[in-house]
């Protein structure tokens, strides 16, 4: 059996700071987690934390070559892990999260962290400074607008897709759009506790919003209109490429393994050569094996149910 999940990748990532527009930032690491950075009037707004306090610490330290405001927000694009545990060296006055966001951290924030931890130490760097779950102290249905000074925050709960509480950011003024991981672009995209049939709708909603840029959650900063839609359609392709498989494969009463050796064969030749991509692809397939058999709300994963999968798929 291959090394499980990313446990062997430990190769660290070249990190870069990018400015998109006057007020908006962001921090990038060649496929792993990225962070959105606003900069506003009277303060400073970071979108997904990173894994750990002390891998929040880098990004701190690269807010404060650009500003000396005091960091009042954090959001939380969804609840996964390597998004949200490293909140709490922000020191932010609020952390804010989608309703949905809060009640899958209620249901099963404990059960993912050990998740992974397990999956991918090197992107938990740290973790002994972890002091438990984050839990938003502003949460909200639908959409809330924060006034940054004058600097309008869009704050929306566009839909389910890679997780059922997924939250994008949008400054209008500027046409910035920092998605979360519903969009990942030359990156492995992560659907295990996705919501296939509803994701590529969701993407719609944020190609009606015409970003002159995006931050997607993994992968490159995009700084023009057009390679903000092409990395849309590049998560929106993957994941009906994928979910299609898995129908005809459930349809045909084929096994798990059997469609996954399946995806392998007919994605590798497009998505191969992306990082995490052969960390993500058995997660992947289970869930869209999962979806297309009737499961519609994504099993929990534990630390146990991975390493057992890995042992019968991948």
């Amino acid at each position: 059996m291959k090394a499980f999940a990313s446990q062997a990748d430990l190769q660290p990532k070249k990190i870069r700071f990018q400015r998109l527009s006057p007020s908006c930032w962001a921090f990038t690491a060649q496929g792993d987690p990225n962070t959105g950075v606003i900069v506003g009037d009277d303060g400073v707004m970071v979108i997904d934390a990173q894994a750990t306090p002390l891998m929040a610490r880098e990004v701190i330290r690269r807010i404060r070559t650009v500003t000396a405001k005091p960091i009042k927000y954090v959001v939380l694009s969804h609840y996964h892990a390597v998004r949200v545990l490293g909140a709490s060296a922000y020191r932010a006055q609020h952390i804010i999260a989608s309703e949905a966001t809060r009640e899958l951290i209620r249901e099963r924030g404990k059960q993912d962290m050990k998740s992974e931890i397990g999956r991918f130490p090197r992107l938990f760097r740290g973790a002994e400074t972890i002091p438990g779950l984050t839990w938003p102290t502003l949460s909200f249905s639908g959409e809330m607008t924060l006034m940054m000074g004058k600097l309008e925050v869009r704050i929306i709960h566009a839909g389910a897709g890679h997780t059922a509480g997924d939250t994008i950011v949008w400054v209008p003024s500027q046409r910035v759009l920092f998605s979360g991981d519903l969009v990942e672009y030359e990156a492995g995209i992560y659907t295990g506790d996705a919501h296939f049939e509803s994701w590529p709708k969701t993407l719609e909603v944020l190609k009606k919003l015409k970003p002159k840029a995006l931050v997607p959650g993994r992968g490159p900063a995009l700084s023009t209109p057009a390679a903000s839609e092409r990395a849309i359609r590049f998560t929106q392709d993957f994941v009906r490429g994928l979910y299609a498989l898995a129908q005809d494969g459930v349809r045909e009463k084929k096994s798990l393994r059997d469609v996954y050796e399946m995806a392998r064969r007919r994605m590798d030749p497009e998505y191969g050569k992306y990082p995490i991509y052969e960390h993500c692809m058995p997660f992947d397939v289970s869930r869209a094996y999962d979806e297309a058999s009737g499961i519609k709300h994504p099993r929990i994963w534990t630390a146990q149910r991975d390493v057992e999968m890995w042992k019968t798929i991948a």
